[in-house]
């Protein structure tokens, strides 16, 4: 991709930000009063608990380089910038946010709505507030009060580390660019044909000869188990629950070519490096299979201290539906005697999902009845449903038939058709609490840096994020593209590559 062109310097801001202006729009926001200016002699004020502590090191971390400030963060004094735990109407990740002239009050009853209101008092500063020199400012925040609680608790992005390799630091930078939009999810798509990701002590060729490829023959790489927990920490300081994904039983040419034994006839294939996709299974019929699975899901969940972890289950194509079902009946157990909880992309409702499973859907809005029906009844017998339709969702399809990244199986998706429509209401015969929230998934046949992830992202990801968090009611595409052009100028101090879409009102301040 050619190098991105940056406009003129923008003048400082002579007024702040309204409280209306941020992505993903709030619950509710009531401008009133004077703002509140961040000055040389302003503290981050925190209670006792070290999760409080936590957040306003954070925030500290963010504003100094850019004001120049000291911002000390301690548990003294009044006024400044102020961050308080107390119980109210908040639930698990909402807040309050309170600003006026002798401060700025963000209350929440844990932690994770802290931090959800630190990105919103981001977006409420000047974008040059993200970048890593002394800025002039001036910091203004905004008076009035932000009050905002989640649509959805599932608020996911995925990152496919299969076919392409992504290291953890390029994983890290990508985490920070979800958490600015409330994103809640990381899901890691760790194994496929094309390469094995997770080093697994009791099968080690997985990693070590699984992991060496990936699509076009690169040197692909894979994590040390030191390596994944570094991600899950530094996802979970983010506020971000890691679910990692072991997609079977097809997508697992990596571990076949790894493991002789996993195939029926016994005969390893060789690596492979291209882009098709169901040819490969795992021999339902044999014992060692299921030796194999229960030794990487043992090993995966106790690596990883969230709820969830994902199996799979798309694209079986050279697996019959019989020991589709069977090995399904079989797998779903494991994940459970392990303590946690399954997920499956939406084919795992062609088997029968376990009790309190998730089925997570990604087909078009093309998609047969008969398999809209099939998710719709099992939604409608328990089943939790994340939607990640792949035209409106899928972060890899081409924004246009010109983009030179992604892939167009699913159609050209533009910003415009990626953030209007309306999760509650786009499966017919789901009912609307079984809809647990949406993910953006991120394939990567196409995307071999952090340059490409964040071009294919933005301007999408903060849409998704946005119909994961706000009401319905405030989903408006005319209202919300000029809320996306503001963030040009956010990325651009962020050093964030993306897609200058048409369809955004961008202004001078973005490339």
């Amino acid at each position: 991709m050619a190098a991105p062109v940056t406009g003129a310097a923008p003048a400082p801001q002579a007024s702040p930000t309204p409280l209306d202006r941020v992505i993903p729009a709030p619950a509710s926001a009531d401008p009133g009063g004077s703002p509140y200016r961040i000055t040389r002699g302003t503290h981050i004020r925190v209670d006792g608990s070290r999760e409080a502590r936590g957040v306003g090191e954070y925030l500290a971390g963010i504003l100094r380089p850019s004001t120049g400030y000291r911002l000390p963060v301690t548990a003294q004094g009044a006024g400044g910038i102020r961050l308080r735990l107390a119980e109210g109407p908040f639930g698990a990740e909402g807040y309050r946010l309170d600003s006026g002239r002798h401060g700025v009050t963000i209350t929440a009853a844990r932690p994770a709505g802290l931090f959800h209101g630190v990105q919103t008092l981001r977006q409420l500063l000047p974008a040059a507030v993200e970048k890593d020199s002394v800025q002039p400012g001036p910091w203004l925040v905004a008076g009035g009060t932000i009050k905002d609680t989640p649509r959805y608790g599932w608020r996911g992005a995925m990152l496919d580390v299969s076919r392409h390799f992504f290291t953890v630091d390029q994983v890290k930078r990508y985490i920070d660019q979800l958490a600015l939009y409330k994103i809640n999810k990381l899901h890691l798509h760790l194994s496929d044909d094309q390469g094995w990701r997770i080093a697994v002590d009791s099968w080690p060729r997985l990693a070590t000869y699984g992991g060496s490829t990936e699509v076009g023959g690169g040197p692909g790489g894979y994590y040390t188990k030191a390596d994944y927990k570094a991600i899950v920490r530094y996802a979970a300081s983010r506020y971000l629950e890691v679910v990692p994904e072991i997609d079977m039983p097809g997508h697992t040419n990596a571990a076949l070519a790894s493991y002789a034994d996993l195939n029926c006839d016994g005969v390893a294939p060789p690596l492979y490096t291209g882009t098709e996709v169901g040819f490969s299974s795992l021999c339902v019929g044999k014992e060692i299979t299921y030796d194999f699975v229960d030794d990487v899901i043992r090993e995966l969940a106790a690596l990883t201290p969230g709820r969830y972890l994902h199996i799979g289950g798309d694209e079986a194509h050279s697996t019959s539906h019989e020991d589709y079902v069977t090995f399904m009946d079989r797998v779903q157990p494991i994940v459970a005697k392990y303590g946690k909880t399954v997920v499956g992309w939406h084919q795992l409702t062609g088997a029968t999902p376990a009790k309190g499973a998730l089925a997570q859907y990604w087909g078009l809005d093309g998609t047969s009845a008969e398999e809209k029906e099939r998710v719709a009844e099992a939604a409608r017998n328990g089943t939790g449903v994340i939607l990640s339709p792949a035209d409106r969702v899928y972060l890899d399809m081409k924004y246009t038939k010109e983009t030179p990244l992604g892939l167009s199986w699913a159609g050209y998706v533009e910003v415009k058709r990626s953030y209007d429509w309306d999760p509650g209401a786009y499966l017919p015969g789901v009912p609307g609490g079984a809809v647990r929230g949406v993910e953006a998934p991120m394939w990567s046949e196409t995307l071999e840096n952090s340059g490409h992830i964040e071009y294919m992202a933005f301007p999408r990801l903060p849409g998704v994020a946005e119909l994961g968090w706000s009401p319905a009611a405030s989903h408006d595409w005319e209202r919300y593209k000029g809320r996306l052009a503001a963030q040009a100028e956010r990325w651009d101090a962020l050093g964030i590559e993306w897609y200058r879409s048409p369809q955004v009102p961008w202004g001078a301040g973005g490339r």
